[in-house]
């Protein structure tokens, strides 16, 4: 069955080329086709196009198949083209004629759309709470490591000392960052495309307001021609998202990688958290946190993706945009998943004690010196010059006695001020 179905066959070839794995992918979206369909449905009844007693049966059958989605023994067969002429099925196979009026004042373009778009609020919003968790870790980990001492890396070379509750606390709240630009995409998504039809609205006195309520959307797409437009810019927008979010969450893999190896051995995992090599028996290998490094990398290349389907495209619709869909799914299912895991294993992390008075950290506190001459009376520029002498020549030799200035001062993360500003759901 298909929505467009005028009695014509269609190339069996040409059919399954252009379906493709759209079934599957519908799956996704079943629950979230139900949901608009019963918001339609009570518009088309408040608009007198359906009787209450249609509405009544459309309402029964639409609660039947979502009981069927969430008990996992609803499917699309074959036959139909997708999950909602699988749907409009279901109802005219159980109502009759009523089920073939679910389908008045809209397309088959804004009901993807609208099922889509509640499909991504829903998830990003999950995103957000995953964000929240792992975002709490790290500042309680910041909290409970504060006074342990790192060395600070520019270059890949010894800079000056810094903690691991700087280290936590600086993730935490590049977190922060990630979600405002998370809410930014939430709100673009809020917005009901339902009743733009196929892009040009309905000569049916539709209410759409009634559905941007029914449907617990923020506002609506005023302009019918935008809300189609917005297929494709949601994707790119929610891809940018992502992508900034994987940036942040592959930066920390790589350190965790980079601290676990024994050239830095500034921590350690539970050998349940990590693997071993076929004939090395000493390795213990980040593979988590490789692989988040490598799926979040994956994930940046997703804005690109959409961005070359979508950039050349005039108004309207085009079968293009059906390619967003798998990637687009697969990534934030992928995100989920990283959240989950990073949060589960970064909780069992060992951090180690670091002895700052080995010879490779022998210049980590020459700031410090600089600034302790600068105190009794030096200018910067000729302490600053003293000391780089002193190294140049080899003849520098560490003042321990004032490392605690630095130190006091990287102790105080003001953690409470970096957990006011994660944002309020």
């Amino acid at each position: 069955m298909k929505l467009w179905d005028k009695g014509i066959s269609i190339d069996k070839k040409i059919e399954q080329f252009t379906v493709g794995n759209d079934r599957e992918l519908d799956m996704d979206i079943a629950a979230y086709d139900v949901q608009a369909s019963l918001a339609h449905a009570k518009m088309l009844a408040k608009i007198q196009i359906i009787t209450d007693e249609e509405l009544a049966q459309l309402e029964d059958g639409l609660k039947m198949l979502k009981q069927q989605i969430d008990e996992g023994t609803f499917s699309i067969e074959s036959q139909f083209e997708d999950v909602h002429s699988k749907i409009e099925f279901e109802l005219t196979k159980t109502y009759g004629e009523v089920g073939k009026k679910i389908h008045t004042a809209r397309s088959r373009n804004d009901q993807v759309l609208v099922a889509l778009q509640l499909y991504y609020k829903d998830n990003l919003t999950m995103v957000n709470d995953k964000v929240k968790l792992l975002f709490d870790t790290l500042v309680s980990l910041a909290e409970t490591h504060k006074e342990q001492l790192l060395p600070g890396y520019t270059h890949l070379q010894v800079a000056m000392p810094s903690s691991f509750g700087l280290w936590f606390s600086s993730y935490a709240e590049l977190l922060i960052d990630d979600v405002y630009l998370l809410e930014a995409a939430l709100k673009i998504i809020d917005q009901n495309p339902l009743g733009s039809a196929a892009g040009y609205g309905s000569s049916f006195p539709i209410d759409r307001e009634f559905t941007t309520k029914e449907l617990g959307f923020s506002t609506l797409k005023y302009n019918v021609v935008a809300a189609q437009m917005g297929r494709g810019k949601n994707e790119r927008t929610i891809a940018a998202v992502l992508g900034g979010l994987c940036s942040t969450l592959s930066r920390f893999a790589m350190d965790i990688c980079l601290y676990m190896s024994q050239n830095f051995d500034f921590i350690s995992f539970p050998d349940e958290l990590t693997t071993g090599s076929s004939i090395m028996p000493h390795k213990k290998n980040p593979d988590v946190f490789e692989l988040i490094r490598g799926k979040c990398n994956k994930i940046q290349a997703l804005q690109t993706e959409m961005m070359l389907i979508t950039n050349n495209l005039p108004s309207g619709y085009h079968r293009d945009f059906q390619l967003l869909k798998e990637n687009m799914m697969n990534a934030i299912s992928e995100v989920k998943d990283v959240l989950d895991i990073f949060n589960y294993a970064i909780q069992q992390i060992i951090v180690k004690k670091i002895d700052l008075n080995d010879e490779k950290y022998k210049y980590l506190f020459t700031v410090d010196n600089i600034n302790t001459k600068v105190e009794e009376g030096m200018s910067f520029r000729e302490a600053y010059q003293q000391v780089g002498n002193n190294v140049m020549n080899g003849t520098y030799i560490p003042d321990t006695t004032k490392r605690h200035t630095h130190i006091g001062s990287i102790h105080n993360l003001s953690l409470d001020k970096i957990r006011a500003k994660f944002p309020e759901t």
